[in-house]
């Protein structure tokens, strides 16, 4: 029984102390400014992409679709010869095609797709003049390997931090404090790739041209973005 006034004066000391940290905890944070930050750079496009494809019409479903098979064969054995150039098998997919009243199927329609891509856009672009004696383009784009989109994102890392302390700074001196401290900080990468598509009377052209001719390339950039979110508090006088 004895123990019992310093048990209660130990429990009156602890509910005192939890108060007070509750109370610390909840105290409002004042002088505290979000601050956003970026760099930007434009970055030569250094992959090219191509996709190419084939359709057809039948009435039978297996002779097409063995026709449709013998031509995407021919095709990736023909590709996949070149060195540098990877390739692979794109979307594949059949539909009915139905008669004037639409009631009955009198053919099916099949499409096959085949997509290149190369670092090496000379080689590339020789090889699609080649395949579109018995393909057809449905698309060129360009965009920036992963590889060299890290390298550049890197590179601008210090130069986002940079940025950021530097306007860290003129809000402090704006405000009138004596300096601040950093809460949190966030760096985060992106950027606008916009598709530089192959121009279309060029695409056509090379769908004509009984040679196999090597359209020039017009590769261009896209714009590679890091940027520094942060908070930070002001320090007053």
């Amino acid at each position: 029984m004895r123990n019992l006034p310093r048990l209660a004066t130990a429990l009156t000391l602890m509910a005192a102390s939890l108060a007070s940290s509750a109370l610390f905890a909840d105290e409002p944070r004042y002088n505290q400014i979000a601050l956003r930050a970026e760099v930007n750079q434009e970055v030569a496009h250094d992959l090219m992409h191509v996709t190419l494809y084939t359709e057809s019409q039948s009435a039978d479903p297996a002779k097409l679709a063995a026709e449709i098979t013998t031509t995407l064969n021919k095709t990736l054995e023909q590709a996949r010869k070149v060195a540098g150039i990877a390739v692979k098998l794109g979307s594949r997919n059949s539909y009915p095609v139905y008669d004037d009243k639409g009631q009955k199927i009198s053919a099916w329609r099949e499409r096959a797709e085949v997509r290149l891509e190369s670092a090496d856009f000379a080689r590339l672009s020789g090889l699609t003049g080649e395949l579109l004696q018995s393909m057809k383009m449905a698309g060129m784009d360009f965009s920036i390997a992963s590889a060299t989109r890290k390298s550049h994102e890197d590179a601008m890392l210090k130069d986002a931090i940079d940025a950021f302390k530097a306007r860290a700074q003129l809000a402090t001196q704006a405000l009138g404090g004596t300096g601040y401290k950093l809460v949190n900080l966030n760096i985060n990468s992106g950027g606008f790739q916009s598709p530089v598509p192959m121009r279309a009377y060029a695409a056509k052209a090379m769908e004509r041209m009984d040679a196999a001719p090597t359209p020039q390339i017009e590769a261009g950039t896209s714009q590679v973005t890091v940027s520094a979110d942060g908070v930070i508090e002001v320090q007053m006088p």
